[in-house]
């Protein structure tokens, strides 16, 4: 048992950490590599490894680990206990086809936001995202509604451990600022970012609400600013994405 905590297994925190730890940088570790990636001693690495490679999640070729399809379980898990993405999905395909821009929807994961729907525009974009990709909430317009609807406290929280790093010559950094921006979104209804992630990608985003009127994700629609205008974006696309999301919350609340 955690000796912090008496309702935590260490060893579970343990082994998710340790997951946690693959990534597009490190997608197979030796021991020591993942010791030296989670801290943990040699031996503690080498037994949840092992572990892992008997349930399934993980495969060792040449005392090098990596995870194993397995591992998606845990997530399909979370996706089908979502009540909207199944929903989502047919109202964001018709946008998609429609303003022919990609289209998307993510929750808050911490300080990140989790893609849980995405449907790719036809016409090539520069970035890749996919159903878990994870970037950073406060850059994102997506991220940004999302935040605009935590509860005060957790809010602060968030400013208070978050660094806001300059992606961007026009990424926001300043928490005070942020916290401006956050309230327009609360008034608006509404998110826009003009290449504060990645210079030349404009996006705008609206939350896709619960029962209750909670926020319970934000979908958005990005563009390359070099097709379309802030202008544009507002006028013509903005509308349309907030008809959208509302016809999602509306499928979402019919559920209860």
């Amino acid at each position: 048992m955690s000796r912090e905590d008496p309702d935590v297994i260490d060893s579970v925190e343990k082994a998710f950490r340790l997951l946690q730890a693959f990534s597009a940088d490190h997608p197979a570790m030796t021991v020591s590599e993942a010791a030296a990636a989670t801290g943990f001693t040699r031996a503690t690495a080498r037994r949840i490894l092992l572990t892992l490679e008997r349930l399934g999640f993980a495969e060792v070729d040449d005392r090098r680990f990596r995870l194993t399809a397995g591992v998606l379980r845990l997530g399909y898990g979370y996706l089908a206990a979502l009540p909207f993405w199944e929903h989502a999905q047919p109202h964001m395909r018709t946008l998609a086809d429609e303003l022919r821009e990609s289209c998307s929807m993510a929750t808050l994961d911490g300080s990140e936001i989790v893609y849980v729907v995405r449907v790719p525009a036809s016409r090539s974009m520069t970035i890749t995202l996919n159903v878990g990709s994870r970037l950073p909430a406060y850059p994102t317009s997506m991220g940004r509604v999302l935040l605009a609807a935590l509860p005060e406290t957790e809010l602060a929280s968030y400013l208070d451990r978050t660094e806001l790093r300059k992606l961007t010559p026009n990424t926001i950094t300043d928490p005070a600022q942020l916290r401006a921006e956050l309230n327009r979104v609360v008034e608006r209804g509404y998110a826009v970012v003009d290449g504060e992630r990645e210079e030349g990608i404009r996006s705008a985003a609206a939350p896709v609400r619960g029962a209750g009127g909670r926020t319970l994700a934000a979908l958005n629609v990005s563009v390359n600013a070099a097709r379309v205008s802030l202008d544009e974006l507002r006028e013509r696309f903005v509308p349309r994405l907030l008809e959208t999301a509302a016809a999602i919350s509306r499928d979402i609340e019919g559920l209860h």
